[in-house]
């Protein structure tokens, strides 16, 4: 198997590069946008096959990256807990189960964009009737079943979480020479 191994200054100069990946399909994320805007990271506009969020390492011959380095790892967001209930209705559960199919061997997270998210669902403050012990089962059954986590936050650190989410998962692939 060949490695790279690459000094601190190396890593560094190969992060500034970073670039989110953004699905085609995603929208209404002006705030999302807006963070990575402003803190001038690059994006990139591509449909992906899982998830809304991906990231990846542009070509760079000067460190010895011939092509772009594409990380399989995926963030899926909601907008809140009624979008989640929503797509486990009868109709639409088995296109959010094959979202889940199709990332079961990478590293995957559900981020609902409510800090409150968990605590609503245990009260049943959504606007679907999906009974609160229910909605936790069946997304406990789902985390365990295809192995992602779920995270709660305030929809204007988002873009933060995503951004930093694969900005460490990026660094330790380059600091222990999986790419």
């Amino acid at each position: 198997m060949i490695r790279f191994h690459y000094t601190d200054k190396e890593i560094e100069k190969i992060l500034k590069t970073l670039t989110i990946v953004i699905d085609t399909r995603e929208n209404v994320n002006g705030h999302i946008l807006d963070y990575l805007h402003q803190k001038g990271i690059p994006i990139k506009n591509q449909k992906l096959d899982t998830g809304d969020y991906g990231c990846m390492i542009p070509k760079n011959e000067e460190l010895g990256i011939p092509r772009d380095i594409y990380l399989d790892s995926r963030v899926e967001r909601k907008a809140h807990m009624d979008e989640i209930t929503g797509n486990l209705q009868k109709d639409t559960q088995t296109a959010f189960e094959n979202e889940l199919i199709r990332s079961k061997d990478i590293p995957f997270t559900l981020i609902v964009e409510d800090l409150k998210g968990y605590e609503k669902m245990l009260k049943g403050q959504y606007r679907s009737k999906y009974n609160p012990l229910a909605l936790l089962g069946r997304l406990n059954t789902f985390k365990a079943k295809y192995g992602f986590e779920i995270v709660y936050l305030d929809n204007k650190y988002s873009g933060n979480w995503i951004y930093y989410h694969f900005y460490y998962r990026a660094k330790l692939y380059l600091k222990t020479g999986i790419f």
